[in-house]
């Protein structure tokens, strides 16, 4: 049986040797045939020349190096597209998310054969404020517009099956939001509960301005209902504009009151000017993807793939 890591990597020269030797000296993982796939991000330090290392060094190790940084989604799926194992574990390099729940993840899956084990953060206690409680707004707002539930502290890490992967690739979209998509395939699915450690070394890539596209994505990915909204918001203002009308006809005729002028028409003229702007700038977050989509550009452009053949054979042999 053989196990797949993918590995995104992103000026990860401290982290990488220590996570490549924590894995292989695992006792339970051992057993099996153990594929890591380290996509290198586009990084500018020295983490291509350790990755050349260890690949000459292990055949099981496939380096998967882009032109460009292209973004940790790309470099999951470029991992999804290479995994060659049973069994596939998205992992970040820095062991915030420890082999040993990998460990826990691979022995609920062959218990239960399930299509996805979810590894679940029950103590985020590791990330600052602002980090988990932006994380817990994403995931509230997000299940709330979306037919397409997202379990809530539940990042990257998991085990997806080779089946569910299969299925996964069959998609013909460019711009995945692989969090919504593994929870839009369904099937059988198991939680494994853990707590999330710190970094050991380096500093987290992602900041406050990645997240947000990425939650961008991911509500534009799988919701319409921002679309929806401005409809219903647009007969809102014409009934409140129609009372408000009918209001100062009234006051007109009935008592003689002047109709309010220049500064009343001034702050509605401003106040639906403004509405009209954020609508036209959620209708342009979505016509933006429809547009992305439409160009069919790659992903992500592979500079080389190390092992990757050697790896191919050796499951064809398996």
């Amino acid at each position: 049986m053989k196990i797949s890591f993918i590995v995104p990597v992103y000026n990860e020269q401290d982290t990488i040797p220590f996570f490549y030797q924590t894995i292989r000296e695992n006792h339970f993982l051992q057993q099996f045939l153990v594929e890591i796939i380290f996509i290198n991000d586009g990084s500018q330090d020295n983490t291509g020349n350790i990755l050349a290392e260890i690949t000459n060094q292990d055949t099981l190790v496939i380096s998967i190096d882009f032109f460009r940084n292209f973004g940790k989604e790309a470099a999951l799926l470029a991992g999804l597209h290479h995994a060659t194992g049973d069994a596939i574990i998205p992992i970040d390099v820095d062991l915030q998310d420890p082999i040993e729940v990998a460990v826990q993840l691979i022995e609920k899956w062959k218990a239960t054969h399930a299509d996805c084990v979810l590894a679940k953060r029950v103590d985020r206690s590791s990330d600052t404020f602002v980090k988990r409680k932006s994380a817990e707004l994403f995931y509230r707002f997000h299940n709330f517009i979306s037919d397409i539930k997202i379990e809530e502290n539940v990042g990257d890490f998991r085990l997806i099956s080779k089946e569910l992967k299969d299925n996964i690739l069959k998609l013909p979209e460019k711009n995945l939001f692989m969090k919504g998509i593994l929870s839009w395939c369904g099937g059988h699915v198991e939680i494994v509960e853990y707590t999330r450690s710190p970094r050991f070394a380096g500093n987290t890539k992602f900041n406050a301005l990645k997240l947000w596209k990425l939650a961008l994505d991911g509500i534009t990915s799988f919701s319409t209902f921002p679309l929806k909204i401005w409809t219903y918001m647009g007969f809102i203002v014409a009934i409140l504009s129609f009372i408000y009308a009918s209001i100062m006809v009234i006051q007109k005729i009935v008592w003689g009151n002047d109709v309010p002028g220049y500064s009343s028409i001034i702050t509605c003229i401003l106040f639906l000017g403004g509405v009209q702007l954020m609508g036209i700038g959620i209708l342009g977050e979505y016509l933006g993807r429809v547009y992305l989509e439409t160009k069919q550009r790659p992903r992500y452009i592979i500079r080389s793939a190390k092992n990757y053949c050697a790896n191919k054979d050796t499951k064809d042999q398996n």
